[in-house]
């Protein structure tokens, strides 16, 4: 393993960044914010990562206390990567990035790749205020990913694909409306009312996005 690279500089920032600032580290936390995954499925969404940059990767932030490895029982039997509660914490880091980062993404290139779970973290941007905790299933052009609202200090933010039980809400979200979503062009009141979103469940989550337009 080689050793870590320092700024060498007595600033919380400079230490953050020695830790986190490489390229590809905070977007395999964003990944693994979605809960514990191998590590065929962090290549597989993080396009454009080679393998041994990914393992790189991986190790630096199991020595730095940020992830752990672990194998899962059988049948299962494989390994998988997650967060520690000090890679978690990053969560608002990554959400104050992504909101910073809003005005940069523009119409997608033809160049870039898109997954359906990368809206995961915008979404719960938007879900600021809406009262009620539950698992909102989330269905895009991309795909359906899910998303915990109110969610503990120790549970997933998010996943990929539908729910696994029964959603408290389902959101579907047409392109535009996910497309300035994203961009932070709209808030979540104007596209209920506008049409771009339709909400469906009978629980309290659904009554209080509905009343969220």
């Amino acid at each position: 393993m080689s050793p870590r690279r320092s700024y060498d500089q007595y600033c919380s920032a400079a230490r953050a960044l020695d830790l986190v600032g490489d390229r590809w580290t905070l977007l395999i936390v964003r990944e693994l914010l979605a809960g514990p995954r191998r590590y065929t499925d962090l290549h597989a969404d993080l396009p454009g990562v080679s393998t041994d940059v990914l393992a790189s990767r991986l190790r630096d932030m199991e020595r730095d206390g940020l992830a752990g490895r672990r194998r899962l029982p059988p049948p299962g039997a494989a390994y998988v990567y997650e967060l520690t509660a000090r890679g978690r914490s990053l969560l608002p880091v990554l959400q104050a990035l992504g909101e910073w980062g809003q005005a940069e993404l523009g119409e997608p290139r033809p160049t870039d790749a898109v997954r359906a779970h990368w809206f995961a973290l915008p979404l719960l941007r938007a879900l600021r205020g809406v009262e009620g905790t539950g698992v909102v299933e989330v269905c895009v052009e991309e795909g359906v990913f899910h998303v915990y609202v109110g969610a503990g200090e120790d549970a997933p933010v998010y996943g990929d694909g539908p729910a696994p039980a029964e959603p408290d809400a389902r959101l579907v979200l047409d392109a535009a409306a996910r497309t300035a979503l994203a961009r932070g062009e709209t808030d979540l009141a104007a596209v209920l009312r506008q049409g771009g979103a339709t909400v469906s469940g009978d629980g309290s989550l659904a009554k209080a996005l509905r009343d969220a337009g």
